[in-house]
């Protein structure tokens, strides 16, 4: 596999853009498009909240019917989420105006039942849909399959561009070059299941529809719903995959063959990239924060007691501080539900600083305060947990640390 500097225009055949349609902000570019030059297959993942969004509503139609689809249409500012029969209809009226604003840029007469939207913002406002077709308009006349134009996509739909959330890899099927490129929005209401988050996933690769939801739904328990950032799971979760197959390789319908299993591997390179710089980037966070718990009996339990920890606020609130306080993550482990031995339990903290031993046999050990404080420090830590019961099921789970800022940004976010 090679890691390339790339983003959703990376595969053949993908163009994108972005524009200030005035949604809610007055400085910013807040619309994005993803356009496939080819008719796309498409497989989709959504949040489990039972208020489910307008737009999760139409794409969960679309990709789980036999369309094809060529474009993504991306919203910042407003949600279009308790939006009821007004909003579901916003969602076909902007499929309809994409569909126009692609026939008169690209003279290419697309299926707007293959439209695909998405929206993150506000929750119970409705989408100033005039503002929304200028947009598609705006966008279709812009589209580019520029490194730039990508970058530019990915930033206009997120609340920060304090992290590039782009990944683009390739590899080799049948002699073609195959790649898969992605692009994620996530900094607030982020929780295991499916987060608020957006994540769009682009391939060349010519692989069947079956393959590509069954690649999908088995790589987002692995990835997405493995952060957290503050626990609300949000209304608007939405991961997409678009495959195109013009990369030239043969289809791939077997999933023992080894083209399906490069691109698992491709895709849950993409996936776990984008969702740890989703955790790390969380509202306010000066850390991203990774718990490693090994030695577990099953790989469920191992999954459990790993969220459990990055979900406490204790903890994550101590990783702010930079503070070795061990005891809230043997807290965390304890309530998580799973019946473990506490006295077999040892605990490191690991940065790019340093590894140090801070727990074993559930106890705390004597250790250096200013070298925990300095692995503490780094922008990426990460703690190791060995459970020792009995197993080799091991889980990872990826959140941030829980600051000051969060409450600030989250007290006013409708100003």
């Amino acid at each position: 596999m090679q890691y390339l500097d790339g983003g959703v225009t990376s595969p053949k055949g993908f163009e994108a853009a972005c524009c200030a349609a005035g949604i809610k902000y007055k400085d910013r570019n807040d619309m994005a498009m993803i356009y496939s030059q080819s008719p796309a297959k498409t497989a989709g993942t959504f949040t489990t909240n039972v208020v489910k969004a307008a737009p999760v509503l139409w794409d969960k139609k679309v990709t789980e019917s036999g369309n094809t689809s060529n474009v993504v249409v991306i919203n910042a500012g407003i949600a279009n989420a308790c939006t009821g029969e007004e909003g579901f209809g916003y969602c076909k009226k902007t499929a309809e105006a994409a569909k126009e604003a692609i026939k008169n840029a690209k003279n290419v007469d697309i299926d707007a039942e293959g439209v695909l939207v998405a929206s993150t913002g506000v929750i119970g406002m409705q989408l100033p849909i005039d503002k929304i077709v200028n947009g598609c308009k705006m966008l279709s006349e812009s589209l580019d399959r520029s490194r730039e134009a990508a970058t530019n996509a990915a930033k206009a739909i997120m609340t920060t561009d304090t992290v590039q959330k782009e990944v683009a890899v390739s590899f080799e099927v049948d002699g073609k070059t195959v790649t898969v490129g992605g692009m994620c929005k996530g900094s607030g209401m982020i929780h295991p299941n499916m987060c608020t988050m957006l994540s769009f996933v682009t391939s060349d690769i010519n692989i069947s529809k079956d393959l590509l939801v069954k690649a999908l739904k088995e790589d987002v328990k692995d990835t997405y719903n493995m952060i957290s950032v503050d626990g609300d799971t949000s209304t608007n979760d939405t991961c997409i995959v678009m495959a195109n197959g013009l990369a030239g390789n043969n289809e791939i319908t077997d999933e023992k063959s080894e083209g399906y299993i490069m691109f698992k591997e491709a895709l849950n390179y993409v996936n776990e990239t984008l969702a740890k710089k989703m955790a790390g980037d969380g509202e306010g966070a000066t850390a991203l924060f990774e718990v490693v718990v090994n030695g577990a009996d099953t790989k469920e339990n191992a999954k459990i007691l790993a969220k459990s920890v990055i979900t406490s606020n204790l903890t994550k609130s101590a990783i702010f501080g930079h503070d070795a306080n061990w005891g809230r993550i043997l807290c965390a482990l304890g309530y998580a539900g799973i019946d473990f031995d506490p006295e077999k339990v040892e605990l490191y903290f690991e940065s790019k600083a340093g590894k140090i031993l801070i727990a074993e046999n559930g106890c705390g050990v004597d250790f250096d305060e200013n070298i925990a404080t300095k692995i503490l420090s780094q922008e990426e830590v990460t703690a190791i947990v060995n459970m020792n019961m009995g197993g080799d099921a091991t889980a990872t789970a990826w959140g941030c640390d829980l600051t000051y800022d969060y409450i600030k940004i989250n007290a006013d976010y409708r100003s």
